[in-house]
């Protein structure tokens, strides 16, 4: 789940000069709404489902779970989420155990690299969303509508650089490491 956001470049667009770095300066822009880009990407083919709404409660993500049970019938599915407390809402269980085809995995906290569609999340952001000018969230919405439909006609799946055993350990905290952060101080 995203938020991207719909907005319109109010000054100037100064892009980086040859030899220069990129100035730190903030552009000015209009900001004209939000929508909330819901995805699963299917990991065999890197094929995207998605739909965006206006907001992200129950309600939204439950239309979203269907959406994906019925383009995906009589097959078990396995949804990769994140901790977001709309994913573990009461109406949600509930439609789960109606539905036993369709079971949640949940990434652990601050573990969301883990999930591929969040790989997914920062292509679109970096390819299609950053830099553009949306008047609307209508033109914005269209303009990830149209981005997935492009993205779907070249799916491939994503391929992991490690092993496994090298993520699951990266997962599991160390003995070793240096805390950075000490409340008790």
């Amino acid at each position: 789940m995203r938020r991207p956001r719909s907005r319109r470049w109010t000054g100037p667009h100064r892009s980086c000069r040859c030899g220069r770095g990129s100035r730190r300066s903030r552009p000015d822009y209009k900001r004209n709404g939000t929508t909330t880009l819901f995805a699963a990407l299917e990991v065999a083919t890197g094929l995207v489902t998605d739909r965006c709404f206006q907001q992200h409660t129950n309600v939204e993500f439950l239309a979203f779970l269907k959406q994906v049970a019925r383009a995906y019938p009589r097959v078990p599915l396995h949804l990769v989420c994140d901790n977001y407390a709309t994913h573990k809402h009461p109406n949600v269980t509930a439609w789960l155990a109606k539905n036993p085809h369709v079971q949640l995995h949940f990434t652990p906290t601050s573990g969301s690299w883990l999930n591929v569609v969040e790989i997914f999340f920062g292509i679109i952001t970096r390819q299609a969303i950053r830099r553009g000018t949306f008047h609307s969230v209508k033109d914005l919405e269209t303009a990830i509508g149209i981005y997935i439909d492009g993205w779907n006609e070249r799916a491939h799946p994503f391929t992991w650089t490690k092993i496994a055993d090298e993520i699951i350990a990266h997962t599991k905290p160390s003995l070793n490491r240096k805390k950075t952060y000490n409340p008790r101080r």
